[in-house]
């Protein structure tokens, strides 16, 4: 008898212990109520934000040509607004670039008024036009434009280029690059250049 009262006593203590171990519990939740879920709405805010100066930035840094002791830009009256489509074709005095990518290393500008680029570069001698390394840019560059317009829903059928010359390009090697240009299925071209408020 006596073991079991102590029994039925212990159950009774372990119940009695544990409701108020509860009790306690229930008053340290209510004290400091714990964050069970997210809010996200200024998250969002501020994100949104965020975005729309990159996308601004974003459209103003593809103008935004750096010029250097390599590359100015000829100055021009026009008015209109610069191109955003296009695959950027850089020449400066130095290089060829197609977008960020070098890809001809120019011979000096006596060499370039006589036969632009230079025989190695060309397809069939001195006398070519089409520039084997910048074609082959051009090449790949033209793939990527061709999904980018058909996903757009503009016309796939050619792809436009802004080039980006440095004022003292020879002739003979501007039309190198535009000939490349054509062949390489780039049927608009735009010529980047300094807005200037009078003629010089």
């Amino acid at each position: 008898m006596t073991e079991e009262a102590t029994a039925q006593g212990g159950k009774r203590a372990s119940k009695a212990k544990y409701k108020a171990e509860l009790r306690k519990a229930i008053r340290r939740s209510a004290a400091e109520p714990e964050i069970n879920f997210l809010n996200i709405t200024a998250m969002l805010d501020i994100m949104t934000i965020i975005l729309v100066f990159l996308l601004k930035t974003l459209g103003e840094s593809s103008t935004a040509i750096p010029q250097s002791e390599d590359l100015r830009i000829p100055r021009s009256i026009l008015d209109s607004e610069p191109t955003q489509e296009g695959v950027r074709v850089t020449i400066s005095k130095t290089q060829m670039l197609v977008g960020d990518e070098a890809v001809v290393a120019l011979p000096t500008r006596q060499s370039m008024i006589q036969t632009g680029v230079g025989a190695k570069n060309k397809r069939g001698g001195p006398n070519d036009l089409y520039i084997v390394p910048l074609g082959n840019a051009l090449g790949e560059a033209r793939k990527t434009d061709k999904v980018v317009r058909q996903a757009k829903g503009l016309d796939a059928s050619m792809s436009e280029a802004v080039i980006v010359a440095d004022q003292s390009t020879p002739w003979r090697l501007l039309i190198e690059v535009l000939f490349t240009l054509g062949q390489s299925e780039f049927g608009r071209f735009h010529l980047m250049v300094m807005q200037s408020k009078s003629a010089q």
